[in-house]
């Protein structure tokens, strides 16, 4: 080792211990693991990876998740963890202190953090709202509400159906298209308030308070998944829905697609390049073992989301066996009435005995009773994701299961102990990047200053609210959280392979867990995960440039209604949908050329300078 090398990792040292001192701590390993997986383990886990699955071949979709995980998942998740446990910065500090020409790839991590927490949060303010309603009996969604003239039911009800008309007409009072803005809904901004408070509180002091809230928030989704399975083994039909899930179909392993998604799944579950990884991890010990926490990290993550499909899965199918028993039910009424035959002779069981022999006896007759058809497969495919399996699919399984406000106060405060501990996540990758960056006046109170950023996101928020609030998320939700990601991620890991350096990164890992990388971190690192990460994001354009955006409206005057009515965006609300997928990005080129700018500057300046040394130490600096 150089004389320069020891100096400079002397003052270095020094440094780093002064930042230590300074900067918060976790109290425990066990806390800040928590938090990790916290942030890692959220609403998609539960509501879609099964959806996945679901469309995707059951088992078979295991095989390209396990593949992504291990070469695209876990590489970049080690990675995040160990330079921000190096550094001990957030985002911003962490990659300008790389190079000052990275410095946007931290503003882009921290501009994406905050858009995704505006609409995280209003999720979390919907879950309110159906928590609220869980108590009471019978549940508001469980029957149409009467008409005005109290005639008969409410039209746009009967159509569809009360899970439905409570979703669409009772929670978001939703617009009949996009351009349609509406008014606030009142109810929703009061539980949009409640949502930011909740995290406000949680978050007041920083990890001191997150750290304490964490063990709740983490740990009891578990709890409750588990309640879940045990009711959910126990319900008639779970079986048909395992069946559903775990049977491999493995054609669907020869559709690109199906790769794709795994690939963004996996990458979107882990949360990284949100920046909030970094930021925990640079609350840690430097001498601690980032590896194995990587490690955890991404095999509990992966491991909720098998485990949350089963009770999923196990009451879809106990919901497809009830409207496959209620189809066949309705037959047996009309056939019953039409052939004048006793009731219940026609049972569930000789139902299908029955039917074939009026269509060999009196074939026109059956034919004009215009039956159903009843196919328990046909049920069982009926997918949905996101707010359509939490807010539809399963609100309508759960009216089904005795005690059925019981398991909808469970599931609910279930899904916001997910949302919520991903939202610290979320508030940390904006918060830490700024206090790094000193841009909070010292006269400022922290707690003061994240009050501020909660009410900021509040205020940004409300047009979530708006009656077509659910048609702006969904534009959030596809453009904030998908290609922005993936840029940031490939410039993350080709910033520290290469330009900070992996031979230095690994020592730096090295004297941190006393041991050096292996070869499938080597080899992760150096070629296999930014050749994937380039290889989604080429495939992820050109699937997008394909097709005309479009979006699924509810419409009551639709012609087709309930089914939904399928719009183009206008132009000026695509060209919004691009702007969200380039603005969060656009600081890493700004911020590198505003650099390089500042170089010429003082490189011109320099030249003009007569003395010898200054141009020979400003061509050394380029």
């Amino acid at each position: 080792m150089t004389k320069e090398k020891q100096e400079m990792e002397t003052e270095t040292g020094s440094a780093e211990e002064d930042e230590m001192n300074e900067r918060p701590k976790w109290d425990n390993k066990v806390q800040y693991l928590l938090t990790c997986i916290g942030f890692a383990v959220g609403l998609g886990n539960v509501w879609r990876f099964p959806y996945l699955c679901q469309i995707y071949g059951g088992g078979a979709f295991l095989i390209p998740y396990v593949i992504a995980l291990v070469f695209e998942g876990l590489p970049l998740l080690h990675m995040e963890l160990a330079i921000g446990q190096r550094l001990r910065m957030g985002s911003v500090g962490v990659w300008n202190s790389i190079s000052p020409y990275l410095g946007g790839l931290g503003v882009a991590s921290m501009a994406v953090s905050f858009l995704v927490g505006l609409f995280y949060n209003m999720i979390l303010a919907w879950i309110l709202w159906y928590f609220f309603h869980s108590f009471q009996s019978p549940l508001p969604w469980r029957d149409c509400p009467i008409n005005l003239n109290h005639t008969g039911y409410v039209t746009e009800c009967e159509k569809s159906s009360p899970v439905n008309y409570f979703w669409y007409h009772e929670t978001l009072n939703i617009t009949p298209d996009i351009e349609t803005s509406g008014s606030l809904q009142w109810w929703l901004v009061l539980c949009l308030a409640s949502a930011w408070c909740l995290v406000y509180i949680c978050f007041i002091r920083g990890i001191e308070t997150i750290g304490k809230a964490i063990y709740v928030t983490a740990t009891f989704p578990y709890l409750v998944l588990t309640i879940f399975l045990v009711r959910a083994l126990t319900l008639s039909g779970a079986s048909d829905g395992l069946i559903y899930l775990f049977t491999p179909n493995w054609e669907t392993l020869k559709n690109p697609k199906v790769w794709l998604d795994a690939a963004t799944q996996i990458f979107f579950s882990l949360s990284l390049a949100f920046g909030g990884l970094i930021a925990f991890s640079s609350y840690n010990a430097q001498k601690n073992n980032c590896e194995r926490d990587a490690l955890i990290v991404g095999c509990v993550n992966s491991f909720t989301s098998i485990y949350a499909s089963i009770p999923i899965f196990a009451i879809l199918g106990f919901k497809a066996n009830e409207n496959y028993n209620d189809c066949r039910n309705w037959n047996i009424l009309r056939l019953t009435n039409a052939f004048n035959i006793g009731d219940e002779n026609i049972t569930l069981e000789n139902y299908d005995h029955w039917l074939n022999y009026l269509n060999g006896t009196d074939p026109s007759e059956v034919e004009s009773l215009s039956l159903k058809t009843c196919n328990l497969q046909t049920f069982l495919d009926q997918s949905a994701s996101g707010t359509g399996l939490a807010f539809i699919v399963f609100t309508e399984a759960v009216i089904r299961m005795p005690g059925s406000q019981v398991w909808a106060v469970l599931f609910f405060v279930m899904l916001f102990s997910l949302g919520l501990s991903s939202m610290f996540g979320n508030l940390e990758g904006v918060l830490t990047p700024l206090l790094d960056l000193h841009m909070v006046p010292p006269w400022l109170p922290k707690e003061i200053f994240t009050g501020l950023i909660c009410l900021i996101s509040f205020t940004v928020a409300l047009i979530f609210t708006l009656g077509s609030g659910n048609y702006w998320l969904e534009i959030f939700n596809s453009y904030v959280g998908s290609m922005p990601l993936l840029i940031i991620a490939f410039f993350e890991i080709i910033s520290v392979v290469y330009i900070y350096g992996i031979n230095r990164f690994n020592d730096d890992i090295e004297w941190m867990t006393g041991r050096r990388p292996n070869i499938y971190w080597q080899a992760t690192w150096r070629f296999i995960s930014p050749f994937m990460l380039l290889v989604v994001f080429v495939a992820y354009v050109v699937i997008e440039a394909e097709k005309r955006p479009t979006y699924s409206a509810w419409n009551p005057d639709y012609v087709n209604f309930p089914l939904a009515d399928v719009l183009h965006y206008p132009e000026w609300v695509f060209v919004i949908c691009v702007l969200l997928s380039v603005l969060p990005v656009v600081s890493i080129p700004l911020v590198a050329l505003y650099r390089f700018i500042g170089f010429l500057k003082k490189y011109i300046m320099d030249r003009h300078n007569q003395n010898p040394y200054a141009i020979e130490f400003c061509n050394g600096e380029f």
